[in-house]
Parts: structure tokens; C-alpha cells; sequence
């Protein structure tokens, strides 16, 4: 069989093979998405076949639409305690600040690192970037092939689901002929990909579309009708009673939109501020112009957490975005 990625896959199996009977903590960055939870079930799942103690961390819970692909791998809330004493591995988490502050603590030193994210600082001992993979779950779906791990069909519906949200059902630009044929794998392994679209697109709660409602309505269009922002205030939250992860998803409303260009969502909850740029094109860069705001992420992707409030910052945004499109 062709091999997907042999240059990482001779990097992890040296790097699971000088671990070998070690405890392990998978981890993944904060608010996690499909990518995230995907990678860390798959990866986990692989290891406890080959005799690995291994638990998964994250600073949030498993996000609802998510929860089903979980299994039976142990998952832990951070806030519930860790195990200092575990071998760290990241996965789909570009820079350690992401991991949160309770995991940034409890380990200073990352031994694995496993990403698709180009903004990724390479902070662990070990570091496997692709930055021209579509997901991290394609990265690990592709490398566990590669090496001929062991996936039960958890694991492998598990990386499908990392897959098939990063590439918004293999609709961006990242899907490429090698996506595909992982899936196809994949699938073999006992990926279900119309149980995997039941479960993230038709169980949408109304409070997630009382946001989509109120999303919507906020649009304004700013640098000749090329972007398109969205905001969530604090109201919206309040008067809909929705949660931080019905936000998954909303700023792609923003970019489909004919002649845009960018789409941005802005969210403020409990006077923090975060936002999202999503492209249609790489040549916008959008992780740089997130990285102008303490963000980073992918191309046609990235996230932002910016300092101030909603009204000092909007003019910040709409200021770097002329200076982009000069």
C-alpha cells in the first residue's frame, strides 16, 4: 500500500517505541472541534491496543455533537485533575497556550506534537507538522496506516470525523486525492460516514439556531463588500440561551456569500472577546492577519482572541483589514 506520510511515520514510531511502557496524556487545545476530539480518540485508541496506559485531557468538555465518537476512550475535563506524571502528547493544538492554563502547568514539556495547523510553533520534543494536511486526523489516520496500527472502527470513525470537519465536508481547498483515499481506509476500518453526518449536522438544538438567527442579523460588509462580519454580543447569548459550542460552524455562513472574500465571526461572552476569519482562497492569509491579534491557525482558517472590548475593537479589525486588501 502507499505510503501517506513515511517521514512522520518513521518519527512516531520512534517516538512511541522509546516511550514504551510510559503513562500518557493526549491532550488538544481549548473548545475543541471535530479535528481535535477525532485525533485524540484515534490516536489513543491505537495506543491502548499496543499496551499503552493512555488518557486524553482537554481544558473543555467533548463538544455535544462529538460526544458519540468518544467510545469508550477515557476523556477527563482538566478541572477534574491530571496526572502530572503522564508523557504529554498534543494534537491539532498550534501553540501550547491553547492547551489551557491548567495543562500548560501541569506539563512544561510536550514530548509529541502532532499538527496541521502552518502557524504551529514546534514546541514539543517531537514535532510532526504537515502544514499541507487537511486535518490532523489525516496526518494520523494516514501515519497509522503507514505503520499498520491497530484501529477498531472507534478509532477509524473517530479520524474520519476529524477529516470530514476540517475539510467542511471536503469542500475546502485542503481535500486532496490522498484525503480521499485515507477515508476510503478509513472506511474499510469501520468508518460510517452517514452515521458520522447524522450526528454533526442533523442534531442542531434550536438554541444553536436562535444564535444562527441572531448571527444573521448582524452582518455588516466592510473593504467593498469583500468582508463579511458577524456578531455575537452578550445579548444574543443571554436571550437565546445557547452555549460557546453552538458557535461551531456559524462563520461559514459569512463566507459563502457571493463576492466575499473573508468571512469573520465576532463573539463576546462575559466581557471576553474571541473571532474567526474563514477564506475562500489561501492567498488571503487569514492566520496572519489573526496573528495580528494574539491568533494563528491555517490559510483559509484561523482563530483570534483579541484584548479590548467589542466597540474599541471593531475599528482595529476594519483598519487591518484595508491595509490587507491594499
Amino acid at each position: 500500500m502507499e505510503q501517506y506520510f513515511p517521514e512522520h511515520s518513521a518519527e512516531l514510531k520512534k517516538a512511541l517505541e522509546s516511550i514504551k511502557g510510559k503513562p500518557v496524556a493526549i491532550m488538544g487545545h481549548v473548545r475543541p472541534d471535530g479535528d481535535c476530539i477525532g485525533s485524540q480518540v484515534g490516536l489513543a485508541r491505537s495506543m491502548r491496543a499496543m499496551g499503552f496506559d493512555v488518557v486524553c485531557y482537554n481544558h473543555h468538555s467533548v463538544p455535544q455533537n462529538c460526544r458519540a465518537f468518544v467510545s469508550d476512550t477515557p476523556f477527563f475535563k482538566a478541572s477534574e485533575g491530571v496526572d502530572a506524571n503522564r508523557i504529554a502528547i498534543t494534537v491539532d493544538c498550534a501553540d501550547r497556550t491553547r492547551l489551557g492554563d491548567i495543562l500548560n502547568e501541569a506539563y512544561p514539556e510536550v514530548y509529541l506534537n502532532v499538527d496541521h495547523h502552518i502557524s504551529n510553533t514546534e514546541y514539543g520534543i517531537h514535532n510532526i507538522i504537515d502544514g499541507q494536511a487537511s486535518a490532523t486526523g489525516e496526518i494520523l489516520g494516514g501515519i497509522m496506516l503507514d505503520l499498520e496500527m491497530p484501529m477498531d472502527a472507534a478509532a477509524a470513525q473517530a479520524l474520519y470525523i476529524g477529516i470530514a470537519t476540517d475539510t467542511g465536508q471536503f469542500r475546502f481547498s485542503s481535500t486532496t486525492k490522498d484525503t480521499f483515499e485515507i477515508c476510503c481506509h478509513l472506511m474499510e476500518k469501520g468508518a460510517n460516514p452517514a452515521a458520522a453526518a447524522m450526528e454533526l449536522y442533523e442534531r442542531e438544538s434550536p438554541e444553536k439556531l436562535a444564535l444562527l438567527q441572531r448571527f444573521l442579523a448582524s452582518f455588516k460588509y466592510v473593504c467593498d463588500k469583500r468582508v463579511c462580519i458577524g456578531i455575537i454580543d452578550q445579548e444574543s447569548w443571554d436571550s437565546t440561551g445557547a452555549s460557546k459550542e453552538d458557535t461551531e460552524g456559524l462563520v461559514d455562513y459569512a463566507r459563502s456569500i457571493e463576492g466575499v472574500d473573508i468571512g469573520i465571526l465576532l463573539e463576546q461572552h462575559d466581557g471576553r472577546l474571541k473571532g474567526s476569519f474563514r477564506a475562500k482562497d489561501p492567498v488571503q492569509r487569514v492566520d496572519l492577519l489573526a496573528k495580528q491579534f494574539n491568533g494563528g491557525g491555517h490559510a483559509c482558517a484561523a482563530g483570534f482572541n483579541p484584548d479590548g472590548n467589542l466597540d474599541e475593537f471593531y475599528p482595529k479589525l476594519v483598519s487591518a483589514l484595508e491595509k490587507h486588501f491594499s
